[in-house]
C-alpha cells in the first residue's frame, strides 16, 4: 500500500435540513480495494459522489488524487473511472461504439481509442459482441461493458457503486475476477455494496456506515474479530418457541440474539455449545455451527430493521 489517494476529514453533506453525511474521516490508500458498507440511506452514495467530484461537500476536508475536487473537479474526474448503480448505456449503439463515444469525451485520439477499445473488450470478455447493439446484451454483459467504458481513460482509481446488484452468481463471480485483475494492475478500487460476501472477497479495508456516520473501520477479518465471536450457533425452533428458549441458552454464549424462528448464540466454542444445548434437554428443529461473517458484524452495528 502506498500513500493516501483519497483523504477525508470531518466530511459532511447536507440537503437542506437533512444530513446525509455527518462528518466522516477516512483514507483510501493507493493500490487497495476500499469499501463502503451500509444500509440504504447510510450516506454511501453521497460520499461517492463527493469523491467523484460530481457533488460538492457541505463542510469538512476532502482530497482526491492530491487535489480538492470542489476546486479542481475536471482534473480529478479525468483521472477517475466511475461505475454508477445504473449502467446508462446507449442501447441503440454497438458495444464498441458505446466505449468510443465515451472515450472521445476525454479527448483520446481516434486511432489510440480504437486500439484501447479492443483491449478493453478482451479484458471484459466481450470481443465477440463488439458490433452487437447493447440492447441485445444480458444484464451481466451490460455491467461488464460499463466497467470497460469506465476504464477507457486508464484511471488511477475506479469508483464502483453497487457493482453487481441484480446479477446472477455466475456473472457476479466473473465481474469479481475482472476487478481482482484490475487491482493486480495497480488500480485503486473504491466500492459500495450491499453484498457481505462481495465485501469480504474484494475489500482490503472497509467502513461500515449508518445514518451518515462511520460505525467501524478495518479489514473484514479485523471487524469480525472486533465485533463478533469466532463462531455462531443457529438454533431453529417452531413458530413462537424461540423467545421462550432464550433465557435457557443465555449462560452458554457470550451473546444471544432472538429472531422469529431461531436463536443465534455467539461464541468461540461452537461445537461445545451445540453439545451443551442438547445436553440440557433442548430440542431445536435444527442446529447449525458456522463461522462468523461480515454480515454478523453489519447486523450487529446497524440492526435488523429495514431502512427506507
Amino acid at each position: 500500500m502506498g500513500e493516501a489517494l483519497i483523504a477525508a476529514r470531518g466530511l459532511q453533506k447536507r440537503f437542506g435540513d437533512f444530513v446525509a453525511v455527518a462528518g466522516v474521516d477516512f483514507e483510501v490508500m493507493t493500490g487497495e480495494a476500499f469499501g463502503f458498507l451500509g444500509p440504504n440511506g447510510a450516506g454511501k452514495s453521497s460520499t461517492m459522489r463527493m469523491i467523484a467530484a460530481t457533488s460538492s461537500r457541505s463542510a469538512g476536508e476532502l482530497e482526491v488524487l492530491g487535489r480538492d475536487p470542489d476546486v479542481d473537479g475536471p482534473s480529478v474526474r479525468s483521472r477517475l473511472g466511475v461505475v454508477p448503480q445504473e449502467d446508462y448505456l446507449d442501447l441503440e449503439l454497438s458495444v464498441a461504439d458505446n466505449i468510443f463515444v465515451y472515450g472521445r469525451y476525454f479527448g483520446i485520439p481516434r486511432k489510440l481509442l480504437r486500439a484501447r477499445i479492443d483491449e478493453l473488450l478482451e479484458f471484459v470478455q466481450l470481443t465477440e459482441r463488439a458490433r452487437d447493439r447493447v440492447d441485445t446484451l444480458s444484464g451481466g454483459m451490460k455491467r461488464r461493458l460499463t466497467i470497460a467504458r469506465s476504464l477507457v481513460n486508464q484511471p488511477d482509481c475506479l469508483l464502483l457503486d453497487e457493482p453487481t446488484t441484480g446479477l446472477d452468481p455466475q456473472a457476479r463471480h466473473l465481474l469479481w475476477d475482472r476487478l481482482y485483475n484490475l487491482k493486480a494492475q495497480g488500480v485503486t478500487l473504491v466500492l459500495t455494496t450491499h453484498y457481505m460476501d462481495e465485501a469480504e472477497q474484494l475489500c482490503d479495508r472497509l467502513v461500515v456506515m449508518d445514518k451518515g456516520r462511520i460505525m467501524a473501520e478495518g479489514s473484514p477479518r479485523e471487524l469480525i474479530e472486533r465485533y463478533v465471536t469466532r463462531e455462531v450457533v443457529e438454533l431453529r425452533f417452531g413458530p413462537g418457541e424461540a423467545p421462550s428458549m432464550a433465557a435457557r441458552v443465555a449462560p452458554m454464549a457470550e451473546r444471544v440474539e432472538v429472531l422469529a424462528d431461531r436463536l443465534l448464540l455467539y461464541t468461540d466454542r461452537g461445537d461445545e455449545v451445540a453439545d451443551e444445548v442438547h445436553a440440557n434437554g433442548l430440542s431445536p428443529a435444527s442446529t447449525l455451527v458456522r463461522r462468523s461473517s461480515l454480515e454478523d458484524v453489519f447486523l450487529s452495528l446497524t440492526g435488523r430493521n429495514l431502512t427506507d
